[in-house]
């Protein structure tokens, strides 16, 4: 089983995606992507070489920030009464994950499209009100725990036929494929500690992979969102945080990559969890983007603030060399 897992994370890990997206991307008209598909991406190091004062400054602090963030969560006064808080919550970590993944599937139902507004089921043809039907009894079904595991195979039959229609698009929904084995590992005892894991490999791999489409290898179109005021602001978001828009499209890449990799890695996940959820709040309250979306990606972490770190994790397994465990 550690064979296979691994197999899994490797695999998740390095299959590289042609066609991700994020997020804020969909705040852009069709015009403005298609211009930003074609347009030659900009160099990232070059962009911080021309800005190395503000790349070492702010890179400084995030190391100071993170390392900090490290000692505050091996002191033992802060420990010893959050342990039980959380030992608490960890048996909600995979209730909340999958009422999350279900109310999703309810409202992609509600809006005719699947995981996102850009997958509408239209493409079904006249089979698409059946499609409907079933992500709307699947996310039910969910919602409420019933027959759980039935509703994730039919969940992966969606998935995979998602797949075959878009193919490597769907690395950006990655994160529902981790919840459809969560549901079925947590059927079985043996392969229980192994659920949540690959869930955290799973959502951290969407998260990096959405992040390189839109603003690495596509950066053109990450940089139309940082530099063009959008309907309800009078400036552009590179304005408000006062940074160059190139600048500021290099360190949401980082910052959205570090996120992800500590997700994959096992790293400060609690942490990691509230700083992306108060990223993700920023992105909602400024790009005003539909919500049922995001709900997936609130829910998960919010799941993993409950759940804390698994046995696979690379700080749980930093614990145990210094005699604790994890918390």
């Amino acid at each position: 089983m550690r064979r296979l897992l691994v197999g899994v994370s490797l695999a998740l890990s390095l299959c590289a995606p042609l066609c991700a997206s994020a997020h804020e991307v969909y705040v852009l008209t069709p015009e403005e992507i298609s211009e930003g598909m074609h347009t030659p991406p900009f160099s990232g190091i070059q962009v911080a070489l021309n800005n190395h004062g503000q790349f070492m400054f702010w890179g400084a602090v995030a190391l100071v920030v993170v390392v900090l963030v490290f000692c505050i969560s091996l002191w033992r006064r802060l420990e010893a009464p959050l342990r039980p808080f959380f030992a608490r919550l960890k048996p909600y970590a995979p209730a909340i994950s999958r009422v999350s993944v279900g109310l999703s599937l309810v409202a992609a139902a509600y809006y005719d499209a699947m995981f996102g507004p850009e997958l509408p089921l239209s493409i079904f043809g006249t089979v698409a009100p059946f499609i409907r039907v079933a992500l709307a009894l699947i996310g039910v079904a969910l919602t409420f725990n019933l027959w759980s595991r039935a509703a994730a195979a039919v969940m992966l039959a969606l998935f995979i036929v998602q797949i075959w229609l878009h193919g490597s698009y769907m690395l950006t929904y990655v994160n529902y494929l981790g919840e459809i084995l969560v549901l079925v590992f947590f059927v079985h005892e043996r392969l229980r500690p192994y659920a949540f894991v690959l869930l955290r490999v799973a959502f951290g791999t969407a998260l990096i992979y959405a992040s390189f489409y839109a603003k690495i290898l596509h950066n053109d179109l990450a940089l139309q969102v940082a530099s063009l005021p959008l309907a309800g602001h009078a400036h552009s978001l590179a304005y408000y945080f006062g940074f160059e828009p190139h600048f500021l499209v290099l360190g949401a890449a980082i910052i959205e990559l570090i996120i992800g990799a500590f997700f994959i890695l096992g790293i400060e996940i609690r942490f990691t969890c509230i700083f992306m959820l108060f990223w993700l709040s920023l992105s909602l309250f400024y790009f005003g983007e539909v919500v049922w979306p995001h709900v997936v990606l609130i829910g998960i972490p919010v799941a993993f603030l409950c759940h804390g770190y698994d046995s696979f994790s690379l700080q749980s397994y930093f614990m145990k060399r210094r005699g604790r465990t994890a918390w």
